[in-house]
C-alpha cells in the first residue's frame, strides 16, 4: 500500500498551483491531508473522484479557512473515524482514521505552539492523544499515523538545532514528547530508513529558505511496530511545491 502524506497549506490554494495533476502522476493508494482549510461544501469533489479517488473523508475545522484534515483513498475502508472523542481539539479537525483489511491510516495534524497559550494548548493534547493511542492500539495494531506533527525529533531533522533550540517545534518538552511515542510502540519510518542529514518537510516562506533548504522535518509517517517488517521504502517527495510543506511517502506491504 502506498501512502503520501501532504500539509497542503490550503488544498484550494494547493489545487491552484497543480496539485491535482502531481496526484496523478503520483499515484497513491490513499492520501492523508492536513490543513485543508476548506468545507466539503467549498470543494468541487470531482476534481478528486477523476483522478482516482472515489473514497474522499474531509474532517473540516469548525472555523472557516483553518486546520482541517482529510484522507482519500483509491480503496474502499472498512470504517472511517472522525475524530478522536477529545473535546478540546475535535472542533479544529484534526484527526482522521481510515480502517482497511489489515491496516489503519490516520491523517494527524497537531497544533503548532506559536505562543504560550497555544504552547500549552498543544502539550495538554499531545498527552491526551498519547492516552487515545495507547488504548487504540490494543484494537487496532496496525496502525500508520500520518501527518504534520510540528515537532522536529533530533537536531538532523532541523537546520539550525543550536539556535532554534528555544522554538516551539524544537523545544526539550517537545522533543521528548515524539521519543516518548516512538517508545511506546511507533517507527519514524523515514529516519529507520534514512540516516542522511539535511532532508526536511516544511521550510518558511522568509529568507529564501527552501531554497537555501534552511528547513525543518515536521512531518512524519509513524508506523506501528507490527507493521515494522512490512515497511518497504519511506521518502520525502521534496520537489512538490504546492504548499510550505512538502509530501512524504511511505509504501506498507499489506
Amino acid at each position: 500500500m502506498k501512502i503520501i502524506s501532504y500539509n497542503v497549506n490550503g488544498i484550494r490554494a494547493a489545487i491552484n498551483k497543480g496539485f491535482i495533476d502531481w496526484l496523478k502522476v503520483a499515484n497513491p493508494d490513499v492520501v492523508c491531508l492536513q490543513e485543508i482549510k476548506a468545507m466539503e461544501e467549498q470543494l468541487d469533489l470531482s476534481l478528486f473522484t477523476d483522478a482516482g479517488y472515489h473514497y474522499n473523508y474531509w474532517y473540516s475545522a469548525q472555523k472557516k479557512g483553518y486546520s482541517g484534515v482529510a484522507i482519500l483513498s483509491k480503496i474502499q475502508p472498512k470504517l472511517v473515524e472522525y475524530g478522536t472523542g477529545i473535546a478540546s481539539m475535535d472542533f479544529e479537525g484534526r484527526n482522521v482514521r481510515a480502517d482497511f483489511d489489515g491496516i489503519s491510516i490516520m491523517s494527524l495534524y497537531l497544533p503548532s505552539g506559536t505562543n504560550d497559550l497555544r504552547l500549552n494548548h498543544k502539550l495538554e493534547y499531545m498527552d491526551l492523544f498519547q492516552n487515545y493511542i495507547n488504548a487504540l492500539k490494543k484494537d487496532i495494531p496496525n496502525l500508520v499515523i500520518c501527518g504534520d506533527y510540528n515537532i522536529c525529533h533530533n537536531e538532523i531533522d532541523i537546520h539550525n538545532p543550536k539556535g532554534l533550540k528555544n522554538v516551539s517545534g524544537f523545544l526539550p518538552v517537545e522533543r521528548e514528547w515524539i521519543g516518548n511515542f516512538m517508545e511506546s510502540g511507533f517507527i519514524d519510518s523515514f529516519r529507520y530508513l534514512n540516516k542522511e542529514p539535511d532532508n526536511y518537510t516544511w521550510w518558511s516562506y522568509r529568507a529564501n529558505s527552501r531554497a537555501n533548504n534552511k528547513g525543518w522535518r515536521l512531518d512524519y509517517a509513524m508506523v506501528s511496530k507490527p507493521l515494522q517488517e512490512k515497511l518497504k521504502r519511506a521518502v520525502i517527495l521534496s520537489d512538490a511545491v504546492h504548499s510550505d510543506h512538502c509530501p512524504i511517502l511511505v509504501d506498507i506491504e499489506n
